[in-house]
């Protein structure tokens, strides 16, 4: 049986992870008719049906499950070797994978790729946002960003950019309206922006004071799952809303708006990246992290 290529086994590898020959297209620069071609040839030089399709799904079979189980090391054990001899080259060189909720991808955006940019032209930062807590090592991420209690416990950390704070925020057309509440307690009589998880459940507002916790939930009329527009939101004098500090600055810094239940507010938590401790660290993925070091040593 001839063996085969490590194009098409990229290939399978690429579609058997997305379960979509679309986004895998996409992901390897290939024509979807092109890799459906390539996997049915895989399929009968192996005598084994690697796919199951469908008009709408794609989803591996036993076999493939088992080979899939196999390459994605191979495969990253490779693409290690062959990043290890870019230093010969004089300059670091390679893609690295991050994965990361859309507000902490913006401080990347905004702080760390600037910084790529300059250091290590050569260097590929590939972001993929989400919202779901995933594992970075099967879905073939380099490393991930997280709040610091959410990385898995087998997993390096490596502390990026100051704490996050979590804070409610409504403009002061609508506190001038409905007043401000004074208690976490009193927000049962105001309108609440809900924020929707990735898990599909409502996020419970969370407060605590002198040892005293409250939680509350928020079910309100307006309900997004996007920190962003829920800050946008409250700038329309839509209610209250509990979103990170990151994503209301620019808001609270100009007037739009203020923030209430200071006094309730629980501590701030920690942001990291963070990464597999059991496999050698990738050039580009070591730039990366030098440049997160960095910038979390010129925090105040």
């Amino acid at each position: 049986m001839p063996r085969p290529s490590l194009n098409d086994l990229a290939a399978f590898m690429a579609v058997a992870t997305h379960r979509s020959f679309r986004r895998a297209s996409d992901e390897i620069g290939m024509a979807p008719s092109t890799l459906s071609h390539s996997i049915r040839g895989l399929e009968e030089r192996m005598g084994v049906r690697l796919l199951n399709r469908t008009t709408r799904s794609v989803s591996p079979t036993e076999a493939g499950f088992q080979l899939l189980d196999r390459l994605q090391p191979a495969l990253a054990s490779l693409d290690e070797a062959l990043d290890s001899i870019a230093g010969f080259r004089g300059q670091v060189a390679g893609t690295v994978r991050i994965n990361t909720p859309r507000l902490l991808a913006g401080l990347l955006v905004r702080r760390v790729l600037p910084k790529m940019a300059k250091l290590y032209p050569e260097v590929t930062v590939d972001i993929v946002v989400e919202g779901r807590l995933i594992d970075i090592v099967s879905t073939g991420f380099d490393a991930g960003i997280r709040l610091l209690g959410s990385v898995p416990k087998d997993m390096i950390a490596v502390r990026f950019a100051r704490p996050l704070t979590f804070i409610c925020v409504a403009s002061p057309a609508y506190l001038d309206q409905f007043g401000e509440p004074g208690t976490p307690e009193e927000l049962q009589r105001h309108r609440l922006i809900g924020h929707r998880m990735p898990s599909g459940k409502l996020y419970r507002w969370e407060f605590e004071r002198a040892a005293q916790e409250i939680v509350i939930d928020s079910n309100g009329s307006v309900i997004l799952d996007d920190e962003e527009l829920m800050v946008d939101a409250a700038t329309e004098g839509l209610g209250v809303a509990y979103v990170a500090d990151w994503a209301a600055e620019a808001a609270l810094s100009d007037g739009r708006l203020r923030r209430v239940l200071a006094a309730w507010m629980p501590a701030p938590e920690g942001v990291a990246a963070y990464y597999p401790g059991h496999r050698a660290v990738p050039p580009a993925l070591r730039a990366f992290l030098d440049v997160v070091g960095e910038l979390r040593k010129q925090e105040p």
